[in-house]
């Protein structure tokens, strides 16, 4: 069911890679007026993705995205720079994001509360999360599963390509265990520099 959201709100949101244990997951800060197109690069600069696929969103049944009329499939993808999260969805609601439909990392987002912001507040944010993202192009939930054991085993022979692959993806090393909210305003700053490009 669509709503006419409050253009005024903030919502924080829960954002988890779905069919990944223990959890990959992120809490960020969005006003209730924020187009899904955006709140997609909010994603992906809070996962730390590079927006190099395609996403939808599904809500109420009604898929958000970038419509492709040679693959769409069933109901037409609605464009997503046209819906706002407030008119869509509200405190409480959960829903689905894909990104990738290859890898399909699936994720669920689920709007936890509306908040009031203070001074000085800024919004987007990523607040909260666990865990670092699988590497783009790692072959889904499946591919990063085995991607994490290669890595954890010098035995491997795929080891060392593996962990050269992973620095050259993730500027260093990977730490499947590590996050920091820090990496967002920079993540969302690349992003959109890439766009202008």
């Amino acid at each position: 069911m669509r709503r006419a959201g409050n253009k005024g709100q903030v919502f924080q949101l829960k954002v988890t890679l779905t069919g990944i244990k223990p959890p990959v997951w992120r809490r960020i800060l969005v006003h209730a007026s924020t187009p899904l197109d955006r709140l997609h690069e909010y994603i992906q600069a809070a996962f730390g993705w590079w927006n190099h696929h395609l996403y939808e969103f599904e809500i109420d049944r009604v898929r958000d995205g970038i419509p492709d009329p040679d693959w769409d499939f069933g109901p037409p993808t609605k464009h997503a720079h046209r819906t706002k999260l407030g008119n869509v969805a509200d405190v409480g609601d959960a829903f689905r994001y894909t990104y990738d439909f290859g890898d399909g990392w699936d994720h669920k987002i689920s709007i936890e509360k509306s908040i009031p912001i203070a001074p000085g507040t800024t919004v987007p944010a990523c607040i909260d999360g666990r865990r670092a993202c699988p590497p783009e192009d790692c072959g889904g939930t499946w591919g990063y599963e085995e991607f994490l054991r290669i890595i954890a085993d010098p035995s491997h022979p795929e080891h060392d390509e593996r962990v050269m692959w992973a620095g050259e993806w993730g500027g260093g090393t990977l730490d499947p265990e590590s996050f920091e909210t820090s990496e967002f305003e920079e993540n969302l700053d690349l992003l959109r520099n890439a766009a202008l490009d």
